[in-house]
């Protein structure tokens, strides 16, 4: 893949709309950790990151492009951390609405699920155990790269 510093160099890249776009910048800055990256004039557009490999493009709400409406899911976006617990308290000391407080699941993941300030639904998630994928009635049809090299979830 060809290099541009013009953009995020992640492969999947989610583009949000929020109302307010520096609203939204400071609050995923507070609430999840994100690092400003690229401004694309006072409230166009922001580029933001978050870990080693993660992104998001902030777009302003104009035309067609609008920001989710109260009680409808149009999506989600899944974030791993290190401690679900502290980030999820992050999240709701700066105004994050919980929709679900952190619970462990049967297939190793302890998460939760809040909505940010324009109603995206963020779930936070922790991995607190390596569990087959058959272990809790799913099949693996193929390995992700990062586990091709070492003997977990071998099929």
């Amino acid at each position: 893949m060809r290099v541009n510093r013009s953009v995020p160099p992640m492969t999947v890249v989610p583009i949000l709309v929020y109302p307010d776009v520096r609203a939204a910048v400071v609050f995923l800055t507070a609430a999840f950790g994100f690092v400003e990256r690229t401004r694309i004039g006072q409230s166009h557009r922001a580029q933001m990151a978050i870990g080693e490999d993660g992104a998001v493009i902030v777009a302003d709400a104009t035309g067609d492009r609008q920001p989710p409406r109260s009680g409808t899911m149009t999506h989600a976006i899944r974030v791993r951390v290190d401690h679900v617990d502290a980030a999820f308290k992050r999240a709701c000391d700066h105004g994050a609405v919980v929709l679900e407080a952190p619970v462990t699941r049967e297939y190793g993941e302890r998460d939760c699920t809040v909505e940010d300030l324009a109603g995206h639904r963020w779930q936070l998630a922790e991995a607190v155990g390596d569990v087959a994928p058959e272990d809790f009635g799913c099949e693996t049809i193929s390995l992700w790269p990062c586990h091709q090299d070492n003997d977990v979830g071998k099929v």
